[in-house]
């Protein structure tokens, strides 16, 4: 077992540069306008940064992603406004870069083969972790972890057919400021244990494609949903390891239906294509989310 780590790393952005957002929507379905109101955010925050943004598109869940979303996604883009520069970005044609970064990740033996399943996981576990979002990576039992004095298996083209999974550094405190979200931490091997970075169909797990990618780009800023702050944390470990910058963040709070519940894809009547059909306009569209932005600058009553 590695000795628990019991240091606080407080995480900086590197040394100011030219401001490089990006947008990054999954054609797993058609936009919604919670999407929207990110996206929106982003735009806004590199216009006024006079900085450029990119679009990335995240299309590795070969069993969901359709081109017809893709296409859906850039027309609902062009129609609120969102200008992004070209080229457009496929994380399904970036997968050298993935294997690159999970090759310097196994020479530093910060990562280990993974053979649980996640029924072995489900049933390990007889709740949730205290701290995990309902939809986060399960907190993995550390008991699980092998020694690092076990020698990993070669990568090679089998080796790259199997699931990898981070080794944590336990006990170490990660914080940053987040710029919507004010000062975030977490506690490794507390708040989150060893997670995935490859899976077994040969393809990255989103924490190390979306951490190889944002270095690889440039990015300065990532703005995305409150709900993946925790994955921040994960990300902010890869670039570490892999000796990359790390980009600020800031992340929006997420726009809820009227059960409370976080806006997702299946909320076709909330998509952007639908209000569109129905002579919903981008400029009202855009005039509500100015409206939601100011009303979470007002104090409270």
């Amino acid at each position: 077992m590695i000795p628990a780590d019991t240091s606080t790393t407080v995480v900086s952005p590197a040394p100011t540069r030219p401001y490089v957002g990006r947008l990054a929507p999954s054609p797993t379905g058609h936009l919604h306008i919670g999407h929207a109101r990110t996206f929106w955010i982003a735009a806004e925050r590199a216009r006024a940064a006079r900085g450029r943004l990119l679009l990335r598109i995240d299309d590795l869940d070969t069993s969901r992603c359709r081109p017809a979303y893709v296409d859906s996604a850039l027309e609902d883009l062009a129609w609120l406004g969102l200008a992004t520069e070209a080229p457009v970005y496929f994380q399904s044609a970036r997968l050298p870069l993935y294997r690159e970064a999970l090759v310097r990740l196994h020479s530093a033996n910060l990562i280990y083969p993974c053979h649980r399943s996640r029924r072995d996981l489900a049933e390990a576990l007889a709740a949730p972790h205290e701290g995990n979002a309902a939809d986060d990576e399960p907190l993995y039992p550390i008991e699980w972890r092998p020694s690092p004095e076990v020698p990993l298996p070669a990568i090679d083209t089998a080796g790259f057919a199997q699931n990898w999974r981070f080794r944590v550094p336990d006990g170490e405190t990660l914080a940053f400021t987040d710029a919507l979200a004010g000062p975030q931490s977490a506690l490794a091997g507390q708040d989150f244990g060893d997670f995935l970075v490859w899976r077994k169909d040969g393809l990255p797990s989103y924490q190390l494609a979306c951490a190889v990618d944002d270095a690889a780009l440039g990015i300065t800023e990532v703005v995305r949903g409150a709900d993946l702050v925790r994955s921040t944390f994960r990300q902010l470990l890869l670039l570490r390891a892999l000796k990359a910058p790390a980009p600020s963040f800031a992340h929006a709070p997420l726009m809820l239906d009227e059960h409370g519940e976080r806006l997702a894809k299946r909320h076709d009547a909330l998509a952007l294509r639908t209000l569109r059909e129905a002579g919903v306009t981008a400029v009202e569209v855009r005039a509500r989310f100015a409206l939601d932005r100011n009303a979470e600058r007002s104090p409270n009553p």
